[in-house]
């Protein structure tokens, strides 16, 4: 159950998202200590990027697949909030889904 084993739930969504296909660095400060966990993953002309700073601090987003991912122009989808709801959120995310224009039309 997701309540008894917080840990083992989170282990299990970033081993989720590698399976999709997501590649993981580990950024660290001047002292070498590590200041996040990013993971990002290029598919169907997007960009899926995932920032966890802590358990209650993660950003999950997709972008247009010539984005800046350090400073997007522009964001198609963004969740941000505890761990657990955002890569559940990253991981429902059907991967051939962009917003549609105004008016309907893609």
């Amino acid at each position: 159950m997701l309540a008894e084993n917080p840990a083992g739930d989170l282990e299990a969504q970033l081993w989720a998202l590698r399976g999709r296909g997501f590649r993981f660095l580990d950024p660290r400060d001047d002292q070498g200590e590590v200041v996040a966990l990013v993971g990002v993953r290029a598919h169907h002309d997007v960009l899926d990027v995932v920032r966890l700073h802590s358990e209650s601090d993660v950003v999950a987003a997709r972008m247009p697949g010539d984005s800046d991912v350090l400073a997007p122009a522009r964001v198609l989808w963004e969740r941000a909030g505890a761990a657990r709801e955002v890569l559940d959120a990253m991981l429902a995310l059907p991967d051939d889904w962009v917003p549609r224009p105004a008016g309907g039309c893609r």
